[in-house]
């Protein structure tokens, strides 16, 4: 499913920088004329997308020969060269920015995750992702997370029950929430964890009380509300802290032992890996 994923966006994407032509190169270039060119990376960080490259450019021309030098989450310095293309010149140009454009955001998101991975380090949390993706590119920017050291929270609506607040607050409370979902997923012959969000402590000691959840979900709680949120539910249930999470605090959250934190900033608020493909 991934794969067939990949190669609909690149096709969508080279579509949509491609219109009727590449004009510059048709009048710049001979159509004859083969050459090469050199990843080159700008800044540290972690690399991501080298797959994604290779399939923009497979699709561009068969042509194209992508020698990778480096390897998806590899730690890369300013002045790597990740890879080398070669082949018609033309073609090298036409699969420039589309390839560029997955290589930098892919390699940023990465990037950001293993710096918040290093800053809980010693702590036994996981760092996970969310829901806040660019639409059309989830599935690549969860790799991206993957490869930065990582995990994925769920990949969208279909994969895990998430009873978020405004869900109890629809089915009439905690209880009911619960009660439904358990009920709708005997129905429907569903196995899927569920996970509940408190947004209070006397949030967690209901659901504790209730039972029937794999993972309670601390919600914009501070930590020193955290700390006594994870001891009323007593490895019960796996823990996850959300919502303010930022590199300032992220390590007073681990240290209140959370199984989980779930970062939106992963693939939100991302600045883009510089790096730069050029003529050798």
């Amino acid at each position: 499913m991934a794969d067939r994923q990949l190669e609909l966006l690149v096709a969508r994407a080279l579509e949509e920088d491609l219109g009727s032509g590449d004009h510059t190169s048709l009048a710049c270039i001979d159509s004859d004329i083969s050459g090469s060119a050199r990843l080159i990376v700008k800044e540290r960080g972690i690399l991501a997308g080298l797959r994604s490259a290779h399939e923009v450019f497979r699709q561009t021309d068969a042509r194209l020969k992508m020698d990778c030098l480096l390897a998806d989450g590899s730690g890369i310095e300013a002045g790597d060269i990740a890879f080398i293309l070669s082949g018609p010149r033309r073609s090298i140009l036409r699969a420039e920015r589309v390839a560029l454009n997955l290589l930098q955001r892919m390699s940023g998101i990465a990037t950001t995750t293993s710096k918040y991975v290093e800053a809980v380090k010693g702590y036994d949390v996981k760092i996970l992702d969310t829901r806040k993706t660019t639409p059309g590119m989830r599935f690549l920017e969860k790799e991206a997370v993957r490869l930065g050291g990582g995990e994925n929270h769920r990949m969208g609506l279909w994969d895990m029950i998430m009873i978020k607040d405004n869900h109890i607050d629809f089915a009439g409370g905690i209880v009911e929430a619960i009660g439904r979902t358990h009920d709708y997923l005997r129905r429907k012959g569903l196995d899927l964890k569920i996970e509940i969000e408190a947004r209070s402590i006397e949030d967690v000691e209901k659901i504790v009380l209730t039972g029937g959840v794999d993972r309670i979900m601390f919600d914009n709680f501070t930590p020193s509300v955290t700390a006594i949120a994870v001891k009323i539910v007593n490895r019960q249930f796996e823990t996850e802290s959300s919502g303010g999470i930022t590199m300032d605090n992220i390590r007073e959250y681990a240290a209140c032992g959370v199984g989980y934190i779930s970062v939106g900033a992963l693939t939100h608020h991302i600045k883009s890996l510089d790096m730069s493909l050029k003529a050798t």
